[in-house]
């Protein structure tokens, strides 16, 4: 090969690449001005969850890390930007609903989320924190597989089970809502839907890149590695156990991020958002758009959240038996998810092409 071609061949990818970003910016430039603020709002959480599939996607595609817990970091990260809110709605006084269940003074825990330079910083953080924790107290001694996956959905279920018995703390049942103010902004005008639209838009492209620079550094080689092979790893001198406890505080902290975003977005963060059932839901996203693929969970999360809507508005009556559905057929025809359907598609499209460039390539080769 001539090296005009090679570099023709390096050329193509990049101008695929600054296609589909240039594509991408501009419909989240175009999308405010075409469709209305409630389906705007709706994106903009599609966009939230699609951060916490690709946080998710590091930890179970790339990493091997099963969680069906991380309903708890999303969580975590809700709840901190939800105790700064009702506490710039109160003032100097209580939140409304520790005026209702008897709380006279604010608890201590409560009192540095007065301010939104902690606040903020711990939705990412606190999530990270738990998950270091959890990942070094459970991987040192070779927790994984299937029951990892149950400790971590142990988890999620004691989580939920913790706010609703904490009324006065946490909101218990009903969570944290009725916010009057979004960091000086009004919820339900239109100006601030169309700013936490660009901010979860913002979120996942970096959460994207981010994730995307991790599996093709290094230690993304490593991860995949610890994956595939924890005991060879293990035997060639390398320290499993602190790459997947960094690997899973990442994702965690992805998801913290995600439900920081959530709460000024829906207007609520309640346990019914961050138990067993929605922790499995992002697992879903991520299996249907392909897991250990990057775009993949992104689809996934943004399809699923999409089919959610759609259904339960077209048939509301038995919307869930439609889903069920559709997860089958997904599973069944596409066992490596809407990713790997396209690319085994692109596979089959390439070959005769590929071939007739041969046939072409011998045919010029010959005297």
């Amino acid at each position: 090969m001539t090296g005009g071609g090679a570099a023709e061949q390096r050329r193509h990818p990049r101008l695929r690449q600054g296609a589909v970003v240039a594509a991408t910016l501009a419909v989240v430039v175009v999308l405010p001005l075409v469709v209305s603020q409630f389906r705007l709002a709706l994106l903009s959480k599609y966009l939230v969850f699609a951060v916490v599939a690709i946080g998710l996607n590091l930890a179970w595609g790339y990493g091997g890390m099963l969680s069906l817990g991380h309903g708890v970091f999303f969580g975590l990260g809700a709840y901190c930007t939800g105790m700064y809110l009702k506490l710039a709605e109160a003032g100097s006084g209580l939140p409304d609903f520790m005026s209702w269940s008897g709380v006279s003074s604010l608890p201590a825990i409560w009192a540095p989320f007065r301010h939104a330079w902690f606040a903020l910083p711990a939705a990412v953080l606190v999530p990270m924190g738990v998950a270091a924790l959890l990942g070094a107290s459970v991987f040192r001694r070779r927790v994984r597989g299937a029951y990892f996956a149950l400790l971590t959905q142990a988890l999620a279920a004691a989580f939920a089970i913790l706010l609703v018995g904490q009324q006065g703390l946490t909101g218990g049942t009903n969570g944290l809502t009725n916010f009057s103010t979004v960091f000086g902004l009004e919820p339900g005008n239109p100006r601030t839907t169309q700013i936490l639209f660009f901010a979860a838009a913002a979120a996942a492209a970096v959460a994207f890149l981010v994730v995307r620079q991790i599996v093709q550094s290094r230690f993304g080689r490593l991860l995949v590695a610890v994956r595939d092979g924890e005991d060879r790893v293990r035997f060639l001198g390398y320290d499993a156990t602190r790459v997947k406890v960094v690997a899973f505080a990442l994702s965690a902290g992805l998801a913290g991020l995600a439900g920081a975003l959530f709460v000024p977005i829906v207007g609520i963060i309640s346990p019914a958002d961050v138990g067993v059932v929605p922790s499995i839901e992002m697992v879903v996203w991520v299996a249907i758009g392909g897991r250990a693929t990057l775009a993949g969970p992104v689809i996934g999360a943004l399809l699923v959240s999409y089919a959610n809507t759609a259904l339960s508005e077209w048939y509301p009556d038995g919307w869930l038996y439609l889903q069920g559905a559709l997860f089958v057929v997904a599973v069944v025809w596409a066992p490596r998810g809407l990713a790997g359907l396209a690319d085994r598609f692109r596979h089959l499209a390439w070959r005769p092409g590929s071939r007739r460039r041969a046939e072409v390539a011998v045919g010029a080769a010959s005297p």
